[in-house]
């Protein structure tokens, strides 16, 4: 396609909303380390074993973080295959055509934040739960 035809305020909208989907790849890989820490934390010796319940607290957290990290894949690849249609978007040569891609960028939008705050509720849930029945140290 020639340069020529690309308009300046397309250039830097279609740049905008990549920079957009590689922060929401940041926020992602950083709840894969969280998820580490978590699993970590999970299958520790750190907990007094005469809890009631623990062990089937803790298989469903194990459970919950693994459909959590199912979930992550899906909206990983959403965003991917939205980063790959955004060339696209440089074609358009009105408002009509963009408003397509606009929609799909706030769809995955809502998907990332809707996946952001479910993590976050499982995570302080768990450290909740955690930090209630955690070995003390004894001096």
């Amino acid at each position: 396609m020639e340069k020529s035809k690309i308009r300046p305020e397309q250039e830097k909208k279609v740049e905008q909303l990549h920079t957009e989907s590689l922060n929401w790849k940041s926020s992602l890989y950083l709840v894969s380390d969280e998820v580490s820490f978590i699993e970590n934390l999970l299958n520790s010796y750190l907990f007094e074993p005469n809890t009631p319940n623990l062990f089937e607290r803790l298989q469903n957290y194990e459970t919950r973080i693994e459909k959590n990290k199912e979930r992550k894949i899906m909206v990983m690849d959403s965003i991917d295959r939205h980063q790959k249609d955004l060339g696209g978007m440089l074609e358009c040569t009105d408002y009509a055509c963009d408003l397509g891609y606009f929609q799909k960028h706030e769809a995955i939008k809502a998907e990332v934040v809707d996946f952001l705050e479910k993590f976050q509720l499982l995570k302080s849930e768990i450290f909740n739960y955690a930090g209630g029945i955690m070995k003390k140290r004894k001096p």
